[in-house]
Formats: C-alpha cells, structure tokens, sequence
C-alpha cells in the first residue's frame, strides 16, 4: 500500500528526510520545474534519489487532495519507530530525553501541529495509540508541513506500559490536565528527562493514564471558557518544557 503525500513543504521534507522509498513524483503540467525555488529543489531531489518524475494533469492532482500545490509523491508507509529509538537519539545528541505521549488524538490537524511543534523543540521521540486515534497519513504529514518526516513516532497498543517502561528509565511523566491539584505549567520542574502526556480533543486524559502520571500540569485559564485546543494547550507545554531545559 502506497501513501500519496502532496504540497510542497511536506513533500520536500519527505524527500529530503530519505527516510521512505518513493516511486514517483507527479508535478502538475506547466509549472516551472527546473531553479531553485522549492519545485526544482523537489524535483532535483527526486531525480538523484532515482525517483520517477512525470508531469499531470492538474485534475489528476485534484483527486488526491485540492491542497496538493502542484506536488504530489507516491511513497512507502510512514516509518513508525521505537520508544528505543528516542533514547538512543537523546544519548547521542548528550541531553536528557524528552517524549511527548498523545492520548487518542483523533484530528489529523491537531496531531500534525503537535508534532510540528515536537520537533521544532527538539522532542527526541513521541508515541500514540494504535487504535481509535489519528495514524501518520498523508493529511497529518501535510498538518505537519512535513516535520513528522524528521520525528521518531512509536505507535503502540498500550500507553500505560510504556509509561511505565518510561519511569523504569527515570523519566518523569508529566500529565496535561484541567485537574485544580494540577500544577502551573510553569512552576513545575521540567527540567530532567520527561514525557509530557495530552489528553484528546475531547475527554482528555482517560482515568489510568492519569493516574499512571508522575504530576499534572495545567494552563491558566482567564477567559470564559474551560480549555484549550489540544494541539495548543500541549504546544504551550512543550515550549515551556524546551525554555527551562536551555536554562
């Protein structure tokens, strides 16, 4: 089975990760190709990695996605990775690890922001469910503008065992609730090695998950409503977690 990624940031980050195989990159007819704006970047990456490249129909493209930008690449799977695979990269790169766990998060647009935003802080793996939650689609790697691509994402049956497996490794898992005993995002040491866990768009964190957290962290919320988007509330988060950890 094929995944057919399309626009153009999310398809020169695939290509430029070289972490799938692709079979063919299909440009809409008329547009330039050749330059160094980000179509010729894409199609002279395509072509050095053996890649096939044919000029389509714009109504072609059209049937992938109306958000295709001119590009589309037929490619392999998403490569899930293991949670051992974060700690490897932490290791190397010197620093505690930083995960990041995502509670059956069922929009593509929030899980491709969250991890945007996982791997512009430098988020060293992320992991979610195999069911009921958002897999890593072309619609995901799109939300993400292409930065999943670079991101090492487990997917697993049971997120309260790796939360244990995590602890078993000294990692602090920081749950992101509503709850009133929660503490202040930014009063909380985020510091050492951690896992921050979001809960979904809808119900949150479920029960075991929360009480499998080390602490809770919550927002200030000074408006009239209850809480915030997912994505946000946990790109919030991160960047806190990010800020303290360059001090």
């Amino acid at each position: 089975m094929l995944d057919l990624l399309y626009g153009r940031r999310p398809v020169y980050e695939a290509l430029r990760a070289g972490r799938r195989e692709f079979y063919r990159l299909m440009v809409v007819k008329g547009i330039q190709t050749q330059g160094k704006d980000v179509i010729g970047q894409i199609v002279s990456m395509a072509r050095e990695a053996g890649v096939k490249v044919t000029l389509s129909s714009r109504r072609d493209l059209d049937q992938v996605s109306s958000h295709h930008q001119g590009v589309v690449v037929e490619s392999t799977p998403y490569p899930y990775a293991d949670l051992e695979d974060g700690f490897a990269l932490a290791d190397a790169q010197g620093v505690s690890p930083l995960f990041l766990l995502l509670v059956l998060i069922q929009d593509p647009q929030n899980l491709g922001t969250l991890l945007r935003t996982a791997e512009a802080v430098g988020v060293h793996g992320v992991v979610i469910p195999k069911r009921r939650a958002v897999d890593v689609t072309p619609a995901v790697v799109s939300a993400s503008a292409g930065a999943v691509e670079h991101l090492l994402v487990a997917q697993v049956t049971n997120l309260s065992q790796i939360i244990e497996r995590l602890k078993a490794r000294d990692v602090w898992v920081a749950g992101l609730d509503a709850d009133p005993q929660a503490q202040a995002y930014d009063q909380a040491d985020l510091c050492g090695p951690l896992a921050l866990v979001v809960g979904s768009e809808g119900s949150g964190m479920r029960r075991l998950v929360r009480e499998h957290c080390d602490f809770l962290l919550k927002l200030p919320m000074h408006g009239q409503v209850a809480s915030l988007n997912a994505s946000v509330a946990g790109s919030v988060a991160l960047y806190e977690a990010a800020r303290q950890r360059r001090m």
